[in-house]
């Protein structure tokens, strides 16, 4: 068992085998050992996951020795803790499944228990091919099967592999956070334009003005700073690890935006109407002030830059002045007088302003909601004040 084989031991009993519990002599006669091949991928396998500080535990129904062993000859950290789970009492698992690594000669409701308990401090996938493992797999957030094991198993699961290969987890795990990551920064670029044009239609509709902006505007809006670089960012590999809530991470990077746009044209409006500005001046200068907002978003959810993502911004840029010079009579882009132009001018250097500390507001809001501490809002203004300060 210390070299890591399952130990039968071939004997003659003196008895009839008529109970579980043996009451005769038995006479040995051999051992037979049974060797647990490690895949030449295992190694790197767990090494992948400690990097990515997944805590592995084993759950085994067989001798906890002989599973710390192999257990230690693949690679997994801390192989060395085991225990025996037929000695533990039910009140000794919480401590367990937080102390040792290892655990041998576990039942299958045993494996359900464990995995409940790690459940409520961690995301569990539990992996298996045996009847004795569905219990614990349908408890676990996530269960992975693999296609030599039981057909049950396999039906209980969420994933099979295939080729029942689990060195394939790290493409797993990769794919699953590309698609995680880019469909979150994704559904930001498109909440902006919502949050945006459900504020604005309530200004238009509360101080009855008209809504500034052309459907063929929007068109132009849409295709350059959410469409087309949505549909890019997708393409990317992304293998950040996937933390907090995702509904409240696209929040995050979308309620600036979308407000930053609210103001600002809002703004325009306003005095657009006192100025007694030209309609076709404000729908242009709206449109320019919302491309401007646009790619200030795209550029936050883009960083860090890399050569990729600063190409996908280049080239989306490059779309917008191609669509102004050349094609403004398809989008309604027309000529603004001197008076627009200055207001433009003043309004996108606010929305820069505006943006960044809306950021800030948002960012530390969230952060302070993520830990769970109940603060003042008046301590929360405080220190925003304090950080438009310090920035300024």
């Amino acid at each position: 068992a210390e070299k890591g084989y399952r130990v039968l031991v071939f004997g003659v009993y003196d008895g009839i085998l008529e109970e579980p519990v043996l009451t005769e002599a038995v006479t040995p006669l051999g051992y037979i050992l049974i060797a647990n091949p490690i895949r030449k991928e295992a190694r790197s396998t767990f090494d992948y996951f400690k990097k990515q500080q997944v805590a592995i535990k084993v759950i085994s129904g067989d001798n906890p020795l002989t599973v710390s062993n192999v257990a230690v000859q693949a690679g997994i950290s801390h192989a060395d803790q085991y225990v025996d789970a037929s000695k533990l009492s039910e009140e000794e698992y919480e401590a367990a499944v937080e102390k040792y690594t290892v655990f041998g000669r576990v039942k299958p409701e045993q494996k359900k228990i464990f995995v409940q308990l790690l459940k409520r401090n961690n995301t569990v996938a539990m992996t298996g091919d045996g009847v004795n493992d569905i219990l614990a797999m349908k408890e676990a957030d996530c269960s992975i099967a693999m296609a030599s094991g039981n057909e049950a198993a396999m039906q209980a699961s969420q994933v099979v592999l295939l080729d029942s290969d689990f060195s394939r987890m790290p493409e797993v795990v990769a794919e699953g956070r590309r698609v995680v990551n880019n469909i979150e920064r994704s559904a930001s670029l498109f909440l902006v334009k919502n949050i945006f044009s459900f504020l604005l239609s309530l200004f238009s509709v509360i101080f009855a003005l008209t809504y500034p902006l052309e459907p063929s505007q929007i068109t132009l809006i849409s295709l350059f700073t959410i469409g087309l670089p949505s549909f890019l960012l997708a393409l990317e590999e992304n293998k950040k690890r996937i933390r907090g809530k995702f509904i409240m991470n696209v929040m995050e990077k979308a309620v600036p935006g979308g407000l930053t746009d609210m103001i600002v044209v809002g703004a325009l409006v306003i005095c657009g109407v006192t100025l007694n500005l030209n309609k076709t001046d404000v729908s242009t200068a709206s449109t320019m002030l919302l491309i401007a907002v646009g790619f200030l978003v795209l550029y936050k959810i883009c960083s860090p830059l890399n050569k990729f993502r600063s190409q996908i911004i280049l080239f989306c840029a490059s779309g917008i002045f191609f669509s102004v010079v050349f094609l403004h009579k398809l989008f309604s882009i027309t000529g603004i007088s001197a008076v627009s132009l200055l207001l433009l001018s003043i309004l996108f250097f606010s929305a820069d302003s505006i943006f960044r500390h809306l950021t800030t507001l948002v960012e530390y809001l969230f952060e302070r909601k993520n830990e769970k501490e109940q603060k003042p809002f008046s301590r929360v203004v405080q220190k925003f004040l304090s950080i438009f300060k310090r920035e300024n």
